[in-house]
């Protein structure tokens, strides 16, 4: 018997039976990576391969009692935050991980499984921007979930606009975001990439190719492989590259259990 040694990362986020998203599809790619995956619940969803029907709701005062014990076992390599259910439950989130600075933080807030993706609550979007964003270390969104989040400090919402797109990450990046991931992104010829940004513009971009699907999981996939390659020890713009290639290996050899969407693999690679 021996002490620790593998990158332990605690997670935050929605529990799913289905095992395609939240917690327990980032304890899989975890251990995936060779990490171990600590997980704190802040809901419970209601869903099959196909859907989610409904969200509970768990008390933010319970899922912080969840971690604030974890945190006084155990020595924590990295932080990863999902989709939670209500503004209390960020803000004990944000004050939670206000404690370990030196622990890298990736933050993928949106779940486009949720029947509006989180991003209908105005308050919620202002919260992760005013008060959890500041402390992300990589903060992962689509370009229109950037978007929406935009219409939170600025009247107009010009996607399409590479201008636009550059002032919208610099919003993020001068509250304090290290990095900020856009997937998604289109270049002139109409290519799709995933962007790394920080407060200098552009560091990094890989091409992401359309695969047949319907997927669920796939973006909680990549970014539940990025969180754990930075546990490791590995920079941002190096686990950029290598979480979408696990992951672009993941959706190639997904399965489909029920009568839904496929699932990816998190194993293949066993």
């Amino acid at each position: 018997m021996q002490n620790q040694t593998l990158p332990l990362i605690l997670t935050f986020g929605v529990s799913d039976p289905v095992g395609a998203l939240g917690v327990q599809s980032d304890l899989a790619a975890f251990a995936a990576h060779g990490c171990h995956g600590l997980s704190v619940v802040a809901g419970i969803l209601v869903a099959d391969s196909a859907k989610v029907e409904n969200l509970h709701e768990v008390d933010s005062d319970w899922m912080a009692d969840q971690a604030r014990v974890l945190l006084e076992d155990m020595p924590v390599a990295a932080f990863k935050v999902g989709a939670v259910a209500n503004v209390l439950q960020l803000a004990a989130i944000a004050e939670i991980v206000s404690d370990y600075p030196d622990a890298p933080l990736i933050l993928d807030p949106f779940l486009t499984a949720l029947p509006d993706s989180g991003l209908a609550d105005e308050e919620m979007l202002s919260a992760i921007r005013s008060i959890l964003a500041p402390q992300t270390t990589v903060l992962m969104l689509s370009q229109s979930e950037l978007g929406r989040m935009a219409e939170t400090w600025r009247e107009v919402s010009d996607n399409d606009s590479a201008g636009s797109l550059l002032e919208d990450v610099a919003e993020l990046t001068n509250a304090g975001c290290q990095y900020v991931l856009v997937t998604g992104t289109r270049d002139e010829h109409g290519a799709c990439s995933n962007t790394l940004f920080d407060a200098d513009g552009v560091v990094a971009k890989v091409g992401w190719q359309h695969l047949p699907g319907p997927f669920v999981g796939a973006g909680n996939t990549y970014s539940a492989s990025f969180t754990a390659l930075m546990a490791c020890g590995m920079e941002a713009p190096q686990a950029l590259f290598a979480a979408q290639e696990y992951t672009n290996g993941a959706l190639e050899h997904a399965q489909r259990f029920g009568m839904g969407k496929f699932i990816p693999n998190k194993f293949y690679r066993g």
